[in-house]
């Protein structure tokens, strides 16, 4: 969340970069502050009344040395009405403080000031692009007929098991998928420095919270519920990336400078009810509501944040650069970025099936955002704490990979070559024919 002391001290400078958003967030502003300014205002009456009740207190010890007992009850008294306005004061403080901070955890971050100003992903801004689009003496296959003409992906039993959004990996595109991962994983935790973990598949309510996907997405999550036990019912969440475990290993924690930075890497399947709201029936791997992804991790300090974001960038394209996918980086604008982000770069990888880009990677820097969040601080030697910058970035996903990828190396024969860099990992150069 935001620091409630930038609101405080800097509103028209909050409000001036939430306004660049375009979602309306810089009116909570005043409300925020209303509250913030009222809460402050009674700690500052409970404090006094505590300093009233401490010194009629002390008078009471003093009244009955003096045996004046009569004059001592009307004190204790005195002390009992004190109390009473003491504990409806801190239930109003209470009250206060979680509308205030109920409003700052649905305040998005403030974008980064070398993030373009635009209302949507037509105002993105390609800053580089590598390779070139594939050609071909033939009519390229979408991965869909590739899928099926392949035995890659059962579509249809897919949806018997689970419903349109899920898929069935068989066979060869079993393996491919499996490959993938593993490529993956070898390729960031052996080459690119990153400790490769295998965190659970479900979390708690505050590590969504902690990340940034509740209270904003909540509808969109999977809960889990034990059983039939419904009082279980969203006390667990099915993981929408590993960003949301991994990000939150290091949660109310207090960190030493020297252990930053912290770089991870994970794999997990990924759950997101919200891919239904845009076609997911339709056949297909481009929007699913399970899919596999190794992500990438860092905890830094905010010092170097931004500089370990470009080196985090160059780790997910060396992806496609080894095997050789076209791709294209996009710095997102203000009105596109994800609520956690300060500054974002999506890379997309060109999928000749479909005659598009597909965003396969987005690497963003969120600062001390999440950190706040989740309570995550570092604890110099001399000075002051400090909340680290937090990173995330798919270093890749997969499903839209894997379509990318047997689109482009798709042959006339209807077979799919195989990369030299993935070879290893399917143990063949070709699937098919």
């Amino acid at each position: 969340m935001l620091d409630i002391k930038l609101i405080r001290e800097q509103p028209e400078f909050v409000r001036e970069r939430l306004a660049t958003r375009g979602a309306g967030d810089e009116a909570k502003i005043d409300e925020i502050l209303s509250l913030d300014e009222q809460r402050r205002k009674l700690l500052n009456e409970v404090e006094a009344l505590k300093a009233t009740r401490n010194r009629v207190s002390k008078e009471i010890g003093a009244l009955m040395a003096q045996k004046k007992p009569d004059e001592a009850e009307a004190r204790k008294a005195e002390t009992r009405s004190l109390g009473d306005q003491i504990a409806a004061l801190d239930k109003t403080i209470a009250e206060t403080e979680t509308a205030r901070d109920g409003l700052m955890l649905r305040l998005p971050n403030l974008p980064h000031a070398t993030v373009p100003v635009g209302k949507t992903a037509a105002d993105n801004v390609e800053v580089s692009h590598w390779g070139e689009k594939p050609r071909f003496a033939f009519e390229p296959k979408s991965h869909v007929d590739l899928c099926e003409s392949l035995g890659l992906v059962d579509f249809a039993r897919g949806t018997k098991l689970s419903g349109s959004g899920f898929l069935l990996y068989t066979g060869w595109g079993a393996r491919l998928e499996r490959g993938l991962i593993q490529f993956l994983l070898d390729l960031h935790s052996r080459e690119h420095a990153y400790t490769e973990v295998s965190p659970p598949y479900v979390v708690k309510q505050e590590c969504m919270i902690g990340t940034g996907q509740f209270p904003k997405a909540a509808d969109q999550a999977y809960a889990v519920q034990e059983g039939e036990d419904a009082s279980t019912l969203g006390k667990l969440y099915l993981v929408p990336t590993a960003e949301t475990p991994v990000a939150n290993i290091h949660r109310e924690e207090l960190l030493k400078p020297e252990q930053l930075p912290i770089r991870y890497c994970a794999y997990s399947p990924c759950f997101r009810a919200e891919a239904g709201a845009a076609g997911v029936g339709t056949r297909g791997m481009i929007r699913v509501h399970q899919f596999d992804k190794v992500e990438l991790i860092k905890v830094v300090t905010p010092e170097t944040g931004y500089d370990e974001l470009e080196g985090m960038m160059a780790n997910a394209e060396k992806v496609l650069q080894l095997l050789g996918l076209h791709y294209r980086v996009l710095l997102l604008c203000t009105g596109d970025m994800g609520f956690t982000s300060a500054k974002t770069y999506d890379i997309e990888v060109w999928a000749p099936g479909q005659n598009d880009y597909l965003e396969v990677s987005s690497c963003s820097n969120c600062e001390d955002f999440q950190s706040r969040r989740m309570n995550l601080r570092c604890k110099p030697e001399s000075g002051t704490n400090f909340f680290p910058h937090l990173l995330n970035g798919s270093g890749t996903a997969l499903a839209r990979l894997f379509v990318a990828l047997i689109e482009t190396y798709q042959q006339e024969d209807g077979s799919v070559k195989i990369p030299p860099a993935l070879q290893p990992y399917v143990h063949s150069d070709r699937i098919g024919a």
